[in-house]
């Protein structure tokens, strides 16, 4: 089994004084050599964070001492290398952003699907399916019959929605997305909007991809993750696709053959997207995590994402 320990988690619970947790939870993770994001907000916890066993079991526990997160679940892959160069706490407003107001998230647990009831679920005539993830994602793999609002942005979801319910008569509304995250706020938002009848994925496409036999899935593609992995398939096993380090879209070996790619600074999705400042700044990167790798260093300028 590989050494690093990559654990995936959030918990949508009320946290009034998160400010406070901030110093104890990054003192821990760097006291016992885990990196990552862990994003802290008045509706709850997430992030991604990486390390050894011990490390990360002591974060974990950490995080698990927090108000109402002693129920905090997680979801764990190994790695031969660290994903991530650094640790962070951050606090924000939202641990997923929606920018809607307050919605009760932490409400939400009482309407999921288990992975081995999905399946029917989705099979419901009268259910619409919605991927509530970005369009870039949604490309690269989605389940059967699910609509795609083509958002670019999870914020986006709300105006997508309510224009979708004035033009489409629907019944029932089964929601989706990577961990889980982004559907458990969603069904909150829904629920505000009078929309009763509406559930979700329990740990999301992760999780029916790691326990649902591939001969009986009903997904197809690859699932974007938010670590070097970039997609991952049935099983949880390392994708396809690369990714373009200017724009963090997921691009094929076509893509990277398109005379619009330049490792690190553009790609055919990206190429007419940047000024040439950003351009040089961009080349300017690369150039210097190049050098970087040729001595044997990581350099501290490549981003990782938490995931949604």
């Amino acid at each position: 089994m590989s050494e690093i320990v990559v654990s995936a988690f959030y918990k949508f619970t009320p946290l009034p004084d998160f400010e406070t947790h901030q110093a104890g939870l990054l003192a821990c993770a760097e006291e016992n050599g885990v990196k990552g994001t862990i994003l802290l907000a008045p509706e709850g916890v997430n992030g991604t964070i990486s390390g050894p066993r011990e490390g990360v079991d002591a974060a974990l526990r950490a995080l698990k001492a927090l108000p109402g997160c002693e129920g905090l679940d997680w979801k764990e892959s190994y790695t031969d290398e660290n994903p991530f160069l650094r640790m962070k706490v951050r606090l924000k407003k939202e641990i997923v952003t929606l920018g809607v107001g307050d919605v009760a998230a932490h409400e939400s647990h009482e309407r999921y699907v288990e992975p081995h009831d999905w399946n029917k679920v989705i099979a419901d005539p009268d259910t619409i399916v919605i991927d509530t993830r970005n369009d870039y994602e949604v490309s690269i793999g989605t389940f059967d019959r699910a609509i795609n609002p083509e958002t670019a942005s999870f914020r986006d979801f709300p105006a997508w929605f309510r224009k979708f319910r004035e033009e489409n008569p629907f019944k029932k509304v089964a929601m989706f997305c990577t961990g889980g995250i982004r559907c458990e706020k969603s069904v909150a938002f829904l629920r505000s909007e009078g929309v009763e009848d509406v559930v979700h994925l329990k740990g999301g496409i992760l999780k029916y991809l790691e326990t649902v036999p591939e001969e009986e899935s009903l997904w197809r593609g690859e699932c974007f993750v938010f670590d070097q992995r970039v997609s991952v398939g049935h099983d949880l096993a390392p994708g396809s696709y690369d990714q373009c380090y200017a724009c963090r879209r997921p691009i094929t070996d076509a893509d990277k053959a398109s005379p619009y790619y330049v490792k690190g600074v553009s790609c055919p999705h990206c190429h007419d997207e940047y000024s040439e400042e950003r351009r040089r700044a961009f080349a300017e990167r690369q150039k210097q995590i190049e050098l970087a790798r040729a001595r044997g260093e990581q350099h501290i300028g490549v981003k990782q994402k938490a995931d949604g």
